[in-house]
């Protein structure tokens, strides 16, 4: 039999046959449910047993920490050696250390001290005074330590990133260089 469907074009939740029905002297909620049974008060609290890290884990945490505080030295040593494009390079490889420190806090493994030491390497590289005179690098380096910052702690909002410095005017540019 086809379920009914009402005026609307929806298949409707009751069936009227038509066949009218007696309650009377039926006594709605006669027997009620048994009352809930509460665990007494006298029990103590179930305690939960403290996370214990897997060795894993913690080896690469700190593998993380030694590279976060070796991130500002390394990025001053290819400015240093390479210039704008060792910028530019070094901002690739921290991309992948970026990527793996996002799997780290997915899988739940990432510490609270390698949190903070990466919002920290985040400070000190901004503070840094390179003179990049590229600015689509200024804007990848920035890039990259805002998508880091955004993993970390999505909700502060920070202020300290570089200024772009563009031209006003191309010719005033070209006439410079």
């Amino acid at each position: 039999m086809p379920s009914p469907v009402n005026a609307h074009g929806k298949v409707a939740d009751n069936i009227d046959y038509g066949i009218p029905i007696d309650y009377t002297g039926y006594e709605w909620f006669k027997d009620p449910p048994p009352p809930r049974e509460e665990p007494p008060q006298s029990m103590p609290p179930t305690a939960t047993e403290p996370y214990i890290p897997l060795p894993g884990v913690v080896e690469q945490n700190e593998m993380f920490m030694t590279a976060l505080q070796a991130a500002p030295h390394v990025l001053y040593a290819r400015f240093k050696q390479y210039g704008q494009l060792g910028v530019l390079a070094w901002c690739s490889e921290f991309s992948e250390m970026i990527d793996n420190l996002k799997q780290l806090g997915f899988e739940g493994n990432m510490f609270v001290n390698t949190r903070a030491q990466a919002l920290k390497t985040c400070e000190d590289i901004l503070k840094m005074k390179l003179d990049i005179k590229m600015q689509i690098i200024v804007m990848y380096l920035s890039s990259q330590i805002m998508r880091l910052r955004r993993f970390l702690d999505g909700d502060k909002q920070w202020d300290d990133y570089p200024e772009p410095n563009f031209p006003v005017d191309p010719r005033a540019y070209y006439s410079n260089n």
